[in-house]
């Protein structure tokens, strides 16, 4: 089968890069009978990362399985923001703790670590699939991943103890969930998606669960839809922490940012 069969297969099938993946799907497959077998799965829906068992977030390849979450390029300004937070929590040579709260394959997490270098990376979902990616995925940073409902599964050492905490929850409201593209709605899994009613109870879960988590004058660093914004940012401030919105258009993303005191 040759890349342009491909190419037309998947154009046929509605894919909107084609060319692009039938690239991919060609470079993954180890034999002729893997490459149709992969084609016909892309041809039927199921989003191309699961196809080939991996994804690139920020220059890094992450493994991932069918039925777990795909990270988004989008949250690159998630990491961007829980970075700088990091820096002006850390001092010269001073090793800190970061918790990524649903992190899914741990795409956000190591990402954070590659940038930042030595930190204690910890991570956490309630996906058991999304954790098996996160352990394989965060090995080579030493972190430690951990199994169940946000904070429930971190260990109680941790607690005052977290300079950072990082996370894109879900957070598109259950009413929007059918409206999502069939790779998202049909293929990955309803909890890293479906934040509640309004798309922020996940959030508020996170916003007041971390004071008890985080050491003094550290952060919080969480991905909303823009529309979002305003009301998290008015939850934040409530809870007493100084807070600030980020917007990029060029990812489609929105970020919110609190601070305690020292």
């Amino acid at each position: 089968m040759t890349p342009t069969t491909i190419t037309e297969r998947l154009a046929a099938a509605g894919c909107v890069f084609p060319e692009d993946e039938a690239a991919i799907l060609v470079k993954s497959a180890a034999t002729a009978e893997e490459l149709e077998a992969m084609v016909a799965r892309r041809e039927l829906g199921e989003p191309l990362e699961h196809v080939v068992g991996w994804t690139t977030f920020r220059g890094l390849r992450f493994a991932v399985e069918p039925g777990v979450f795909v990270p988004r390029p989008r949250s690159g300004l998630l990491v961007e923001e829980a970075a700088s937070l990091v820096r002006c929590h850390a001092g010269p040579g001073r090793r800190v703790t970061v918790v990524d709260l649903c992190c899914g394959v741990g795409a956000i997490g190591g990402a954070l670590a590659a940038e930042l270098g030595e930190v204690d990376l910890h991570a956490a979902d309630i996906d058991a699939r999304a954790v098996a990616c996160a352990r394989r995925n965060l090995g080579r940073w030493g972190a430690t991943v951990h199994e169940g409902d946000l904070f429930a599964a971190l260990p109680r050492r941790l607690r005052r103890r977290v300079a950072v905490l990082v996370a894109s929850p879900p957070y598109v409201p259950s009413d929007e969930f059918r409206l999502l593209r069939p790779e998202a709605r049909d293929h990955e899994p309803v909890c890293a998606l479906d934040g509640g009613s309004d798309g922020t109870a996940v959030v508020a879960r996170i916003a007041r669960g971390a004071r008890e988590w985080l050491a003094p004058g550290g952060g919080l660093a969480v991905e909303v839809s823009e529309h979002q914004l305003d009301p998290v940012e008015g939850l934040l401030d409530g809870l007493g922490y100084a807070t600030r919105q980020v917007v990029s258009e060029e990812l489609g993303s929105a970020v919110v940012v609190g601070r305690l005191g020292r």
